[in-house]
């Protein structure tokens, strides 16, 4: 008897241990890999770009249906890196209708901020209302023809001025350079997506380096470090010729940085998604100060989308 009740308590105390070791592979819907980022990340750090898609919804005209992408599946990718709060950014595929963007702010919580797609119809219990339910800035993807054009950009920037919102952009290198004049008499606060989509391999020796520089640093405009499979001919795991440009911009304006995971990586093929801690992780490269980290991880998203500050 003494012998069986040793060998159940031997066999408890094992089941114990393996519930409370960390699990240390993990499958995230819509990402490559398993393992845990090597980074840690700190309180409240911030994923600033990401997008949920829900097939209830209907594509926008000229738009393809999307695999679902729901906050479930965010949340483990969540539990994968380590964040805790995060930016639902709209997706062009459903046009101005937010609801797949506001569903799912609702549905992560309050630690969740979201930037949605309006056009200059839009009337002003509208924004109010998207003000409300946590929406801090409206994007605008010039990389294709969509529900918003470069025309609407100045008049929707004095009407979102006051509420402390953003504009956020996405687009190809060139059309950045073909819309400078713009850029820069713009009087809005400017969020570029993905690196800026800086060509490569030319990189920082690019003009399109130089002027999203100058625009860096008249201190209106700020950069996502996300993306950076977008542009590039090195590839992973080091994306050599992404990081070159990151790290650049991250000196120029540390205060002005947040870092986007991207997911579900709507531009990348079901089989060719990429390693969200692999991505995660190049941060320590980019930023390899962990104070500063500390600020585009934390300190600047909560500045820039209402966050309680820590």
């Amino acid at each position: 008897m003494t012998e069986t009740k040793a060998t159940r308590r031997t066999m408890l105390a094992a089941a114990g241990s393996l519930l409370a070791a960390p699990a240390l592979a993990q499958t995230v819907p819509y990402s490559a890999g398993t393992e845990k980022p090597k980074l840690q990340a700190p309180p409240n750090a911030t994923d600033c770009h990401f997008h949920i898609y829900d097939d209830k919804y209907p594509p926008a005209p000229g738009g393809l249906p999307a695999p679902n992408a729901s906050p479930d599946d965010y949340r483990a990718l969540q539990r994968r890196i380590g964040t805790t709060r995060g930016v639902v950014v709209q997706p062009s595929l459903y046009g101005t209708d937010n609801r797949p963007t506001l569903e799912g702010m609702a549905a992560l919580g309050p630690n969740f901020r979201g930037v949605a797609v309006v056009n200059d119809k839009v009337e002003d219990a509208e924004l109010a209302r998207l003000h409300a339910a946590g929406i801090r800035g409206i994007r605008f993807n010039l990389a294709q023809a969509g529900a918003t054009t470069p025309k609407m950009m100045e008049p929707l920037a004095r009407r979102i001025k006051p509420m402390g919102w953003h504009i956020q952009i996405n687009a190809p290198a060139s059309v950045i350079m073909a819309q400078r004049e713009l850029f820069q008499r713009i009087d809005a606060t400017l969020v570029f997506d993905h690196l800026a989509h800086v060509p490569q391999p030319a990189g920082t020796s690019d003009p399109t380096f130089a002027f999203v520089k100058s625009l860096l640093e008249k201190g209106n405009v700020w950069m996502k470090l996300s993306g950076a499979y977008a542009d590039t001919r090195s590839g992973p795991p080091a994306y050599a010729d992404s990081s070159a440009v990151a790290r650049a911009f991250a000196q120029i304006a540390p205060d002005r940085m947040v870092w986007g995971s991207d997911w579900p990586h709507p531009t990348e093929k079901p089989d060719n998604k990429p390693d969200d801690a692999v991505l995660f992780d190049l941060l320590a490269g980019w930023v390899p100060d962990a104070a500063v980290r500390q600020r585009v991880l934390v300190d600047n998203p909560a500045r820039l989308y209402d966050f309680p500050r820590s």
